[in-house]
């Protein structure tokens, strides 16, 4: 029925790009999980995002597609329009089948551009990390989190004051004397 060649071209090669997205959410994946630096983690971050833009872009690509562009005779209140005798109408199916959809692509666009602010800012507080703590690894970030979450509730518990429970009574306070003023 099917021979061994067609189902692998059919599967594989002709779908060759969806493969290659595919293993590269999966390193992205993989680094964001295992690695333990900061800046690996970025890294796989940065590779996670790159290949869901690659897929997205390649959903809208079209074969032998042009590019929807909004020609001065198709506006109804032009001057051209008028002097051609009226708009032209895009209403023939061949002639709409032949542009590409830019949603895909300009929405890519603005993934990109909020990637690079999200690393920006991941980078920026990974330096500021290292800066307060001196390691971006984070098996010793937490360690080192933990010591001082474990010193801030150390410090925030009440100490009893033994003296003060046992004894009612109070002590009278000293009063500062005022200097003798100077007589001339």
């Amino acid at each position: 029925m099917f021979e061994d060649g067609a189902i692998l071209n059919d599967l594989f090669l002709e779908r060759l790009n969806y493969l290659i997205y595919v293993v590269l959410l999966m390193i992205g994946l993989h680094a964001m999980i295992a690695k333990n630096n900061l800046i690996k983690k970025l890294i796989g971050m940065s590779i996670f995002q790159t290949a869901i833009i690659l897929f997205y872009v390649s959903i809208g690509v079209k074969t032998d597609a042009t590019i929807p562009i909004y020609l001065p005779e198709h506006d109804p209140h032009g001057e051209i329009a008028k002097k051609a005798g009226g708009p032209v109408v895009l209403e023939e199916a061949e002639q709409v089948a032949g542009y590409a959809n830019p949603l895909p692509h300009v929405l890519m666009l603005t993934a990109i551009v909020v990637g690079v602010a999200t690393l920006g800012l991941a980078l920026a507080l990974t330096q500021r990390i290292y800066q307060g703590y001196g390691t971006i690894e984070e098996d010793q970030l937490l360690v080192k989190l933990e010591r001082v979450d474990a010193r801030t509730r150390k410090d925030e518990q009440p100490v009893p004051d033994v003296a003060k429970s046992k004894s009612t009574k109070k002590t009278p306070t000293k009063r500062a004397s005022k200097p003798a003023s100077k007589k001339k």
